[in-house]
C-alpha cells in the first residue's frame, strides 16, 4: 500500500514540527512544502527528504503527489491556502484556530462541503489519548466546573504574529482557544460569559480572563495571556471525580484521577500516541473512507468556537 503524502503549507516552527510528525508515522511522508519564500521551502523539504519544494501555495496545492494539505501560515492567511488546496481536490488539515475570523472560517466550510472536500482544525488537544480518555470517562459524574489557563511572557513586537493584528494575534486566538477548548469539549458551549483583559498597544488581545457560565451553576475558570508565566495546567471537577492535567494540560502526558470512591490513578501517556500523530491519521482514515468531516473535531464545533472567543474579544475591548 502507498504512502499518504502530505504538502506542507509554510516553514514556520509549527510546520516544522508537524512535519517531523508525519515523517515519523508509517505509511505517511512529506511529499512537498510550499512557502512564499522559494529558499524557506527547499531548506524544510531537504530536511524532511520531500521530493519537491515550491515558492507558492498555487504550486504545492496543484501538485499530483499530494493527498492533503497541512495549513501552517499564520491565521490570516488559513482561507487563502485552504481554499486553493479544496479547489484542488485535496484533504486539509488547518491548524488552529480555522480561521483568523468567523466570517473567514464560515467560507472555509462552506467551500468544503459545497465541494465534497474533508476539512478539519487541527486542534491536536482533541487527539491526545488522555484527553479523550477524560471526555469519555463516566466516573466524573456530572461535570460541574473546568479551571484551565494559558499563558507565557512574550516579548512585544508589533511586527510578530503574536501582536500583529492582520497576522491574526493575540493571546486568545492563539493560546486562549486551549483553555476554552477544553471547557467546550468537557461542558460544551456556555450560556454565557464574563470576561476581562488588556489590550496591547497594537490593538490585539494582550490577556483575557473570566468564566464561561453554564445552567445549574456550571462553569469554567479559564485564562489566556502572552504577559505573564501562567501555570498552564488544568483541573476537571465532577460529582464523583477530580483530573489533574499537569502542564502542558493541552498535550498532557501525565493525568492524575482522584475520588472520594476510588485509589488514586495515574494515566502516562504513550510518546509515540500523541495529538500530532492522532489528528494525521484521523485525516488518512478520513480520506480512506470517504468523509468529509471529522466526528473528534467537526467543523460546527470549530466554527462555535471562533465564535465564543470573538465573544470573549468583544468584551476586551
Amino acid at each position: 500500500m502507498r504512502d499518504f503524502t502530505w504538502g506542507i503549507a509554510a516553514t514556520g516552527g509549527i510546520a516544522r514540527t508537524v512535519g517531523a510528525a508525519i515523517a515519523a508515522e508509517p505509511g505517511m511522508r512529506v511529499a512537498a512544502v510550499g512557502s512564499r519564500n522559494l529558499a524557506r521551502a527547499q531548506a524544510l523539504a531537504a530536511t524532511l527528504e520531500a521530493e519537491s519544494a515550491y515558492g507558492s501555495y498555487e504550486q504545492l496545492c496543484a501538485d499530483p503527489a499530494v493527498d492533503a494539505i497541512y495549513v501552517a501560515t499564520p491565521h490570516a492567511q488559513h482561507l487563502q491556502v485552504a481554499e486553493l488546496a479544496i479547489a484542488a481536490g485535496k484533504a486539509v488539515l488547518c491548524e488552529k484556530p480555522l480561521a483568523a475570523t468567523v466570517d473567514d472560517a464560515e467560507k472555509m466550510v462552506r467551500l468544503a462541503r459545497e465541494a465534497g472536500v474533508f476539512l478539519m482544525e487541527a486542534m491536536w488537544m482533541r487527539f491526545n489519548p488522555l484527553v479523550r480518555r477524560l471526555a469519555a470517562d463516566p466516573r466524573f459524574g456530572e461535570i460541574r466546573s473546568v479551571q484551565a489557563t494559558f499563558g507565557f511572557a512574550a516579548p512585544y513586537d508589533p511586527a510578530h504574529r503574536l501582536w500583529a493584528p492582520e497576522l491574526g494575534g493575540g493571546a486568545l486566538l492563539d493560546l486562549g482557544i486551549y483553555p476554552f477548548g477544553l471547557a467546550q469539549l468537557l461542558l460544551g458551549m456556555p450560556a454565557d460569559l464574563r470576561i476581562t483583559g488588556s489590550l496591547a498597544p497594537s490593538g490585539v488581545d494582550a490577556e483575557a480572563a473570566g468564566v464561561l457560565l453554564y445552567p445549574g451553576g456550571r462553569h469554567a475558570l479559564v485564562a489566556t495571556s502572552l504577559l505573564g508565566n501562567y501555570p498552564n495546567t488544568a483541573c476537571v471537577v465532577g460529582t464523583q471525580m477530580r483530573a489533574d492535567l499537569q502542564t502542558p494540560f493541552w498535550a498532557p502526558q501525565r493525568i492524575v484521577l482522584t475520588g472520594p470512591s476510588m485509589e488514586p490513578e495515574e494515566h502516562v501517556l504513550d510518546p509515540a500516541d500523541n495529538g500530532y500523530a492522532g489528528e494525521l491519521r484521523e485525516v488518512r482514515a478520513a480520506t480512506a473512507e470517504g468523509r468529509t468531516e471529522s466526528s473528534i473535531m467537526p467543523l460546527d464545533e470549530s466554527l462555535a468556537m471562533l465564535g465564543l472567543l470573538a465573544d470573549a474579544r468583544r468584551q476586551i475591548a
